[in-house]
């Protein structure tokens, strides 16, 4: 229903679309009809809560008609004018800045006088708004009792059908807010109503929104609107979303569930419609509702192409595991399993990627992306895979240097060189050991005076090539410069230790080979340290320390057997026999080995075995003290029958002398014992023939 002028026309719009096959924003084609005029200038029209009148407000007046024929119902004097959500006749008016009156069934019921400066205008629904400069107070309309005074001043209230929701649109921004109509009705009952503030549990703040609300309606706990930027926007669950852009300015009339239509006009009269789902609108309200058991019975009635518009609601609900079952569109899913941490679904989405697109900037961010949640879940074997699909070779460099990966470090180096990426093939070659790879990806880039000196520290004998190489660059610069540079060929005397440099460097290659275990860390690290030129000036030649003799080896053992010390209580008693003396000092030879570092490998055969049989593992016992000698020479090579008797003769003379020296140690200490008991003794004694004197 509309006015021009003092006209009235109506238009029903059932079933228009469907008849004209109309699109989305396409005016419909509507016959309008006459109903009459009105007796004031239309300013604004208004249906009740169930559409059966329309008041006509105007210069101060306002006439309620029928809205079918426009039979006067009911007319009067107001300011404003506003329907009740309930009852057919229910209406209050504004008849001063000060005084408010509502109507029940058209009769007069109760008169209001707002805790307000001056009220400015009126806001019907659930409960009857006054609005003020800065406040808006809403009261009960059956006992006209103040329900609550809220410090906004908004420029109009929606309420929602169900009279639970209710939006307050301000200037810049609109305030959904909680009506609790239950607690309300306890406090009037209880009378527990506070003169000023109201009732305290009567609304609760849901969320504030920026924006401005033009037109609006409530669908379920949905509230469509037109704002400011000439948008079809609403809002549910504490997301706005927006339907669809307007190509000008509408003013919304409402929506018809069972067209699955919002129905808006503009100031030329014409009317558009867009497609809006009741389904999907009932489907938000059930999630954000949380039930869950409706929602799901409501989600086969949406079409499939809005899936991915319904998991990306659920997303912003922060459902996401829901949200991945729903989605249809593969880079929402493969984000949303992301932040699930499900590999699984989103390596499975990337795979199924054609190979060609790899090299799009989109794809390789994907792999990027599943490969530091691979790394966080330690899944390197797919932090390899997505390294590679994304071409991230700083991390592939990462990945193999930190996991000993020599295979996957020579494959980098090769697939860096290809692509340009000179840095991290450098890298690459220096960690395996290639420096000749090395001073040519240098030279190759350009960087000779860089290769000559890195020559100079680990590969002396490439000096002379690439000194040649960086004179002929520097000639095109400085003729001078390239003649100063010096060159082992010409002038040997700048070079010092040059010669023994080419030693370590032999060394070197030979040695580059072989792997060493990452737990062989602690006995290597020191080698770090190791200045190679002085040690070969001073030894005059690179061999490896010759294995220790019978004689060292038995040394070593009677050295630590030597500072055994027996406890002088266990061989206090005079009764004690040579074997227990023996047993005693084999048991204290054990503890001592035991508790010493130094001797590891010596305890783990005597603790065990007899004097006699350490001589026949001592072959064994020296490989182990020997790790890093390679290859190890056994002190018993060749003639075993006898260096295992020397041995064995040895051991027993060593054990024998640290026996003894510990008996006798012991015997001394219980001498000394034994003194001071005696001393001890008279001490006492003296006192005593003191204190009976």
């Amino acid at each position: 229903v509309w006015t021009v002028n003092n006209d009235v026309q109506t238009a029903s719009l059932k079933g228009v679309v469907g008849e004209n096959g109309s699109l989305d924003g396409e005016k419909l084609p509507i016959q309008p009809k006459d109903l009459g005029s009105t007796e004031i200038f239309p300013q604004s029209l208004k249906h009740n809560c169930n559409g059966r009148f329309l008041v006509v407000c105007g210069d101060g007046e306002y006439v309620v008609y029928t809205s079918q024929a426009l039979r006067n119902k009911a007319f009067g004097s107001a300011l404003d004018f506003v329907w009740s959500s309930v009852g057919t006749g229910d209406y209050a008016v504004r008849e001063s800045i000060s005084r408010v009156k509502t109507f029940r069934n058209f009769k007069e019921g109760h008169t209001l006088r707002p805790p307000l400066a001056a009220s400015e205008g009126l806001f019907g629904g659930a409960c009857l708004g006054v609005k003020g400069s800065d406040a808006i107070v809403f009261f009960d309309w059956d006992e006209g009792i103040m329900v609550r005074k809220i410090d906004v001043s908004p420029k109009e209230v929606f309420w929602s059908e169900s009279g639970d929701l209710v939006l307050l649109a301000c200037e810049d921004s609109y305030f959904v807010l909680r009506y609790d109509a239950a607690a309300v009705s306890s406090a009037l009952q209880k009378g527990a109503v506070d003169s000023e503030e109201g009732i305290e549990e009567a609304f609760d703040l849901i969320g504030e929104i920026a924006g401005k609300v033009g037109t609006g309606q409530w669908v379920g706990d949905c509230f469509l609107y037109t704002n400011e930027q000439s948008r079809l926007n609403y809002y549910i669950g504490g997301e706005v979303m927006t339907l669809c852009h307007l190509d000008h300015p509408m003013y919304m009339l409402g929506y018809l569930p069972k067209e699955d239509r919002v129905y808006l006009m503009d100031k030329a009269k014409g009317i558009y419609s867009y497609k809006v789902l009741q389904s999907y609108l009932q489907y938000q309200t059930a999630v954000v509702r949380k039930d869950f058991e409706l929602a799901n019975q409501l989600l086969p009635s949406i079409p499939a192409s809005e899936y991915t518009a319904v998991a990306r609601f659920l997303e912003s609900q922060g459902f996401k595991e829901e949200a991945l079952a729903v989605s249809t569109d593969p880079d929402h899913k493969f984000d949303l399993a992301c932040d699930i941490g499900n590999l699984a679904m989103a390596r499975e989405l990337l795979d199924e990627m054609p190979k060609e697109e790899y090299e799009f900037l989109d794809s390789q961010n994907k792999w990027k992306r599943l490969g530091d949640l691979a790394l966080s879940e330690c899944d390197l074997a797919l932090v390899e895979k997505c390294a590679l699909n994304s071409g991230d070779l700083g991390g592939l460099l990462l990945l193999h240097s930190s996991t000993g990966n020599a295979r996957g470090m020579a494959e980098l180096a090769e697939k860096a060189l290809k692509n340009g990426k000179t840095n991290v093939a450098f890298l690459s070659l220096f960690m395996l050991g290639k420096v000749e790879d090395c001073l040519d990806v240098l030279v190759s880039a350009g960087r000779v005076p860089e290769a000559a000196f890195m020559a100079r520290t680990y590969m002396p004998s490439e000096i002379p090539r690439l000194v040649a190489l960086w004179k002929e660059d520097l000639k095109s610069v400085s003729e001078n410069a390239a003649k100063a540079l010096a060159s082992p060929i010409s002038e040997p005397n700048l070079f010092p230790d040059l010669d023994t440099a080419y030693k370590v460097e032999e060394v070197f290659k030979s040695k580059r080979g072989q792997v060493i275990p990452a737990s062989s860390w602690p006995l290597a690290k020191g080698d770090l340290d190791l200045n190679l030129i002085e040690l070969v000036k001073a030894s005059g030649r690179m061999v490896a320390a010759s294995p220790p003799t019978v004689e060292q080896l038995v040394e070593d053992v009677a050295q630590q057997i030597s500072k055994v010390e027996i406890s002088p209580s266990l061989l206090s008693q005079d009764e004690a026999t040579e074997e227990r003396k023996n047993e005693i000092f084999q048991r204290e030879v054990e503890v001592s080995i035991e508790k010493t570092d130094s001797f590891v490998d010596v305890n783990e055969f005597y603790v065990s075995e007899s004097v006699e049989k350490i001589a026949e593992k001592a072959p064994q016992i020296e490989e182990k003290r020997l790790p890093s000698r390679s290859p190890p020479k056994a002190a018993f090579a060749g003639q075993e029958g006898d260096k295992k008797a020397k041995a064995r003769a040895l051991l027993k003379m060593k054990v024998e002398e640290a026996k003894k020296a510990a008996e006798a140690a012991a015997q001394a200490k219980i001498l000394e014992q034994r003194v001071e008991n005696a001393d001890s003794e008279s001490e006492e004694s003296d006192e005593k023939f003191d204190d009976d004197w």
